[in-house]
């Protein structure tokens, strides 16, 4: 296949480093000669909607690939559109196809998660079936860190360094004084508990640590919570509990619906998730008699670029050039992995890997590396997540502040 036109998009939650991949995509397509590379403006709905840009045009020198790389969020805007199983609409593949011929595309890209990597399996189905000859190539993105089959995927070491720090100045914080104080603090996790466990990465010679981690992979008891939270206070008048938003008792109710279950939920089906900390802080404040506080991450933790991982950067960089690479060579249907060799010292190489093994699987946090009766962490998770959040890449500072680039700032 020649290289021809290419397309990228991103799609999903963004990260601090979705858009190093971005250029990573962008670069190494340039390099290798691409004719044009068009961006799509909110992803496969975008596109439906002849939403694209013209990256090639606008991208003018080192400068501007250095500031993307630095610039949180998706550059070129997100969604979460689900495409149709192909038997129920082909018209909405049939319109998908006319766009990406119009523009001579030769290779597509997508930069997302699990839902995300359904688009490329289903655009790869229906360009087989028709055979069409165009690549599409999945680069992974989630801070979740819960696509199957790799090692980690780009953005979860940045917001583990961001949850690290953070808790470890929350922690800092809640002991100046000399009362009883219980701190809850709520991670991101809907299913997988990796971003929760972030929160163990806070412990060390300086900190004492979170005294609690309660992830979604271990059903809740709210008595069994309580209990323990009773037995440490009877130890220590200050202490810090992390949770994840997704959390749930053993019969499949998440905790922040004790308190309101009138949710949204978007296309995919997931079901907006928030208020685990306050109602697990104000059960305490009843129970214990002390005063509480709740400390909700929510965004900050995937947008958090200031802090961002330098091996993160590198890595979501690494992982847009070599689906790039791979599609060059033919590949379709795939998603750039990566493969830890070694923990110590950090090697790790990548490959591509079949869309079909990771498309809307989520991979847990395994059982072993939960301890302590479901409320901690073993230090072989804690040792699995210390490379990824080595290294910094400081944004460009303009008036005291970090200098970013948008759509709007491509001339």
């Amino acid at each position: 296949m020649s290289v021809g036109n290419i397309i990228v998009g991103q799609s999903g939650g963004p990260t601090s480093v979705i858009n190093a991949s971005l250029a990573g995509v962008f670069k190494t397509a340039l390099d290798r000669g691409s004719n044009k590379i068009y961006g799509m403006l909110n992803g496969i709905s975008g596109l439906l909607n002849n939403r694209y840009v013209d990256l090639t045009d606008k991208i003018k020198n080192n400068l501007d690939v250095e500031l993307l790389k630095r610039t949180p969020s998706s550059f070129l805007g997100s969604c979460r559109f689900k495409l149709p199983e192909i038997s129920a609409d082909e018209k909405t593949y049939e319109n998908i196809i006319s766009i990406l011929k119009k523009l001579e595309i030769s290779h597509f890209f997508y930069i997302g998660g699990n839902d995300s990597m359904d688009t490329i399996k289903k655009l790869s189905e229906y360009a087989k079936i028709k055979n069409i000859d165009i690549n599409f190539m999945g680069v992974p993105k989630t801070i979740d860190n819960d696509l199957a089959v790799t090692d980690h995927t780009p953005g979860f070491g940045s917001a583990a360094k961001y949850i690290g720090t953070t808790v470890k100045e929350v922690i800092r914080d809640g002991l100046v004084y000399d009362t009883k104080n219980v701190t809850v603090i709520e991670i991101m996790g809907r299913n997988a508990g990796w971003l929760t466990s972030a929160a163990a990465l806070a412990k060390g010679d300086d900190c004492e640590g979170v005294d609690m981690i309660y992830l979604p992979e271990v059903a809740f008891d709210l008595d069994k919570f309580i209990e323990k939270s009773v037995q440490i206070q009877k130890e220590k008048n200050n202490f810090v509990i992390a949770v994840s938003e997704g959390i749930k008792t053993a019969d499949g109710t998440y905790v922040c619906e004790l308190s309101n279950s009138d949710r949204f939920t978007d296309s995919f089906g997931h079901k907006a998730l928030s208020g685990t900390a306050s109602f697990l802080a104000d059960k305490l404040a009843a129970e214990l008699g002390c005063k509480t506080r709740s400390v909700e991450f929510s965004t900050l933790q995937r947008c958090g670029s200031h802090i961002a991982s330098q091996t993160d950067i590198t890595e979501a960089f690494l992982a847009g050039g070599q689906a790039v690479k791979a599609a060059f060579d033919g590949e379709t249907g795939k998603v750039v992995i990566f493969d830890r060799i070694s923990n110590d010292p950090y090697l790790m190489t990548t490959r591509v890997a079949d869309v079909n093994d990771i498309a809307n699987v989520e991979k847990v946090v395994p059982a072993e590396w939960i301890t302590n009766e479901g409320t901690y962490v073993s230090d072989e998770l804690v040792n699995y997540m210390l490379p990824l959040i080595q290294g910094e890449l400081p944004p460009y500072m303009v008036n005291g502040l970090p200098k970013h680039i948008t759509v709007n700032d491509i001339k």
